[in-house]
């Protein structure tokens, strides 16, 4: 079963459980579909590799695809999974509002969709969702932040005698596509904004909305520009930048880099950045000091519940979920199974990462 601590699991019946495309259940050798969104980011090649890996182990046949963040790439990718007679389909989405007819096209072949880690919007024809606590990711980005300026815990709560600031920081959003992205940005926000009230936080850009934080793509070039933007336009009265809210590595890297270019130096100046996703580079730009956080999602878990999801739905048993109330997508409540994560800081690469096998102490030294 899924290894998820705690949490309470219901069950939820799909409506295409047990009427698959090839009448069978899992474990005869069936085709699956799964569609990853680029390999531009070290996060999707590993779930792509572990989703794969462990569909195998259970006998089916896999054909992993990569769009490289190109949407009638993906849409084409999962027709042609579709004419291939595949018995079911796991999908993390590009953008996901695009796939509405493609995804007519999988009911109408009584072909199953779980969505992966990204929820697919405006479509009746999604019968789960496999992900994390998104808006906790958000939450947790923001105690990253708090807790690098010494306000709060890593779990938010506050701490005493905490300064007074004003710390001033600057706020990174995901893409617009990404259904995750608001969950992040949300999370965040409701954390921050006490402290942006109080005066404590100044978002010195006045740049607050999420239409104007948001990086499309999640594109760490995009957010680097956005970065020495913000530093040429709001910084150069000789202020400094104190605190970066980024919700992924990715981006956290590009803002690194327009701080380093800016003359920023690691040490006492040097802002404290969030990130998401534990991707190596930024593991060890965290040992270095450049970046303070990263969110760990464990790859392996999620990939672990969407396999056991198909599995279950070919064979016709119940499939577990443990949220049946937050995600719609606008046509539908999709039922979900959501992960913890957790944040990762200096002090815990070992006990995080390295203990639990995602990285080694090598990989991460190298």
């Amino acid at each position: 079963m899924f290894t998820a601590g705690a949490m309470l699991a219901l069950a939820a019946c799909s409506g295409t459980s047990g009427d698959t495309a090839g009448g069978e259940g899992g474990g005869d050798g069936g085709l699956i579909g799964v569609a990853m969104p680029t390999k531009s980011s070290e996060r999707w090649i590993q779930d792509g590799d572990a989703v794969k890996e462990q569909l195998e182990a259970q006998g089916f046949k896999v054909d992993l695809q990569y769009a490289e963040d190109d949407i009638p790439t993906q849409v084409s990718q999962i027709e042609n999974m579709i004419t291939k007679g595949a018995e079911a389909l796991i999908i993390a989405s590009i953008d996901g509002t695009t796939l509405t007819s493609v995804l007519e096209e999988a009911a109408a072949n009584d072909i199953p969709v779980i969505a992966y880690d990204r929820l697919i919007r405006d479509s009746e024809n999604v019968d789960y969702y496999a992900s994390f606590d998104n808006y906790i990711v958000g939450q947790q980005q923001a105690w990253s932040v708090l807790n690098g300026l010494g306000l709060v815990e890593l779990d938010g709560t506050p701490i005493d005698g905490a300064p007074a600031g004003p710390f001033n920081i600057e706020l990174f959003a995901g893409s617009p596509d990404d259904n995750n992205a608001t969950f992040f940005w949300q999370g965040a926000i409701d954390e921050l904004q006490p402290f942006i009230d109080a005066g404590t936080l100044v978002v010195k850009s006045g740049q607050t909305e999420f239409e104007q934080a948001a990086i499309l793509r999640w594109d760490g070039e995009v957010a680097q520009k956005r970065m020495e933007n913000l530093l040429t336009s709001t910084y150069s009265d000789g202020s400094k930048v104190n605190g970066v809210l980024s919700p992924y590595d990715g981006l956290s890297r590009g803002i690194i880099s327009a701080l380093t270019d800016a003359g920023y130096t690691v040490g006492a100046e040097w802002p404290i950045i969030s990130g998401q996703d534990a991707e190596l580079d930024s593991v060890k730009a965290i040992n270095s000091g450049e970046q303070f956080a990263t969110i760990f999602k464990d790859t392996r878990q999620l990939a672990e519940v969407a396999v056991t999801m198909a599995s279950a739905i070919l064979n016709g048993e119940e499939v577990e979920v443990n949220n049946t109330t937050d995600y719609d997508n606008g046509k539908i409540t999709v039922p979900s199974y959501l992960l913890p994560s957790q944040i990762v800081v200096k002090d815990n690469i070992n006990e995080v990462l390295v203990d639990s096998g995602y990285w080694t102490e090598d990989e991460i030294k190298g």
